[in-house]
């Protein structure tokens, strides 16, 4: 069984299907996780909008859903997808483009 935070979200880790890249990281719940498995969308649960969010619906970059795994707690779960476009919203491949700088621990 799933083991979803006292907000009733799961963190989740979204691959590239075709090379192992990691995209992105977002968070479900339920609701989200169902509709993802019910269409073959990736569909999200945006903490900041507090709304189910479906990955593309704006940009028209979805994420195509190829296989869910979980790992050994059962609180985290790991997606590969086929992106249509650039996964993150600044237009980049990938939401890992920035190398991490002395200054960002300050």
């Amino acid at each position: 069984m799933l083991e979803f935070d006292d907000r009733g979200l799961l963190p989740v880790i979204v691959q590239d299907a075709r090379n192992g890249e990691v995209l992105m990281l977002g968070y479900m719940n339920k609701e989200s996780l169902k509709r993802t498995l019910a269409s073959g969308d990736v569909w999200f649960y945006s903490r900041s909008r507090q709304e189910l969010w479906h990955k593309g619906e704006t940009s028209g970059n979805f994420l195509r859903l190829k296989s869910i795994t979980k790992d050994c707690d059962s609180d985290t779960l790991l997606i590969n997808a086929e992106p249509t476009g650039p996964v993150c919203h600044t237009g980049n491949r990938t939401c890992f483009f920035q190398q991490l700088e002395s200054e960002d621990t300050a």
